[in-house]
Order: structure tokens, then sequence, then C-alpha cells
């Protein structure tokens, strides 16, 4: 017990050096999500609780370094806070709130995204063989982070300073993240993502096909061949993975773009509505008040003032 909290300890304390830097990179640039030199890694900053947020996310580790989220998937609630990670390894519409930041003390995150290859190339040579029978997992999952893996991602931000050694260090330290991601408590999702044939891949591929072509109707037959599975098992699988079935997901994506329309476009909601794939304007208007709590236009409206 006293040696679990004192690596505790030294978690916190590697995590409180990560915050002085994505402080320091983040400072004066606002609310957000900020983009850094290193291609895969960005940062976000919030200084206001609670927010709400609504995206679809790609693969991604989340580590929080300061403040604490929650995070909604269909009906799931995924609480963390600071020394935490969120892990995604499918794209996922997903909203959240942040609950804890303030101007003094804001939210950070450090955002790394995952490479299905990077890690398959990590994968191929540990050379694991499967000691159980392959289940679908979810395709998103909390864990508590380790002080080595603290450490990798504070030398990874450190590089920043030294843009001219990023081309060169950063593939190896990313590559230690992925490592210490596989070798974690909660790898398994992870090490479906880059396992070719496995039940994550296959879904993520036909994830992939739904939002390629979300405005269009779904034919759940030829999205299980192309799963290579039967309906049945092809549903049951999608639903591990997401939280909900593929109309509930192509829903949400519909949604979401719906109202990047309205608020970055000035669509109308009939527009918006006919734009996204709906044919009935009060049926999206329905389905939209249901996802985000007003009307089309008021629900707009709010974001604009906001």
């Amino acid at each position: 017990m006293a040696d679990k909290s004192l690596k505790r300890e030294t978690t916190i304390d590697a995590c409180q050096e990560l915050a002085k830097l994505v402080t320091r990179h983040t400072d004066g640039k606002g609310n957000g999500i900020h983009s850094t030199a290193i291609a895969q890694l960005e940062f976000m900053r919030e200084s206001t609780a609670p927010t709400a947020l609504r995206a679809v996310y790609e693969p991604t580790l989340c580590i929080i370094v300061q403040g604490k989220k929650e995070t909604l998937l269909s009906k799931e609630t995924y609480h963390y806070g600071a020394a935490q990670y969120i892990v995604v390894t499918v794209d996922l519409p997903l909203s959240g709130n942040i609950v804890e930041a303030t101007p003094d003390k804001p939210y950070l995150c450090f955002k790394l995204s995952l490479d299905a290859t990077g890690l398959w190339n990590i994968i191929d040579q540990l050379q694991r063989s499967p000691d159980k029978k392959e289940s679908s997992v979810r395709g998103l999952f909390v864990s508590d982070a380790n002080a080595p893996l603290i450490e990798c991602a504070t030398r990874l931000t450190r590089l920043l300073d030294t843009p001219e050694d990023i081309p060169f260090l950063a593939p190896m330290m990313i590559r230690e993240i992925y490592y210490r991601l596989l070798m974690s408590d909660q790898n398994e999702a992870v090490w479906q993502i880059a396992t070719s044939g496995s039940y994550m891949q296959r879904i993520a591929e036909v994830i992939k096909q739904i939002k390629a072509e979300f405005t269009k109707p779904l034919s759940m037959d030829d999205l299980a061949k192309q799963a290579r599975m039967s309906s049945a098992t092809f549903h049951r699988h999608f639903k591990a993975v997401t939280s909900m079935s593929p109309l509930q997901y192509q829903k949400q994506l519909r949604l979401l773009e719906a109202r990047r329309l309205m608020l970055a476009e000035n669509a109308d909601a009939t527009y918006a509505a006919y734009q996204v794939g709906y044919e009935s304007p009060s049926q999206f208007s329905r389905e939209y008040s249901r996802m985000f709590g007003a009307p089309p236009m008021k629900d707009v409206e709010r974001l604009r003032v906001a």
C-alpha cells in the first residue's frame, strides 16, 4: 500500500512538471486546442468550468495534466483528472464537460494522435501470442498514468524548445509512448486497433465508411459484409466497441455536422437538415433537440453568445 502511494506521489510530481510546460506553451493563446510543431501533438487549455464540448474524436491519447473532465459516450460517463489519461481507439462522437478549471489554474491536456501503423510496428517486434479468446472491447478507456509515461510526454514536450531536434527525436519518443500504452494494464483496446483482422479493426474500417458517407442511408447487410461478419454478429460487436448501434452512430455524425453548418456557415435549420441526409426537417428538429437540449437555431444562438 505504501509502495502504491509512493508511486502515485511520483506520478503527481511528474504531472506537475508537464503542466508547467503545457502552461508555458499555451499562455496567451486563449482557450481551445492548440497545435504544435510536432504534427501528432496538440495541447488543450480551458479556463472556465463548466464548459461543454462535442466532437468526433479520432484515435487519440489524452493525458490530463491539470483540472478535471467528464466524457459521455452514448449513455456512459467517464470521469478523470490530473495524472490520468483517456485513450480513444476508434473514431467516436463524444460529448464532454470540463468540470474543474479556473483562469489561474486552467484545465490542461496533452493530446497525442495514435497511428495504427506505428503501434503495429511495435506489436510486430513484441511478438505477443494471444493468451485468451479475442472479445470486443470498448473503443475508449480511462486509466491512471504512471511516472514513465508522464516523463516521456514531458521529454516530447520539451522538444518544442529545440525545434531542430524534432525530426530526429520526436518519432523515438512517440514510439516509447506507444510502447507504454501497449504494456499498460488496460492495453487490450490498443492491441486490437493495431492487430490485423481483430474485431475492433474491422469495426474501425466500417466506422470510416459510415463517416465518409454519413448522409446516405445505411445498409446493415453491406456493412456486415464489409466487416466479414453476419448481421447479428456485426451489430453486437459494433455496439460493444462504440456503445451505440450503427444508426445511432450515423445520427450523431449527422447532427454534429448540421450544428457545424449552422454555426460556421450561417445555414438555416432546414438547409442543414437536408445537407446531412434528413428528409424531414421536423424529425431533424426533434432529434437535434434531444441531442443538444434545445431546438437548432436556439442552440446555435446560445453557442454564439457563449
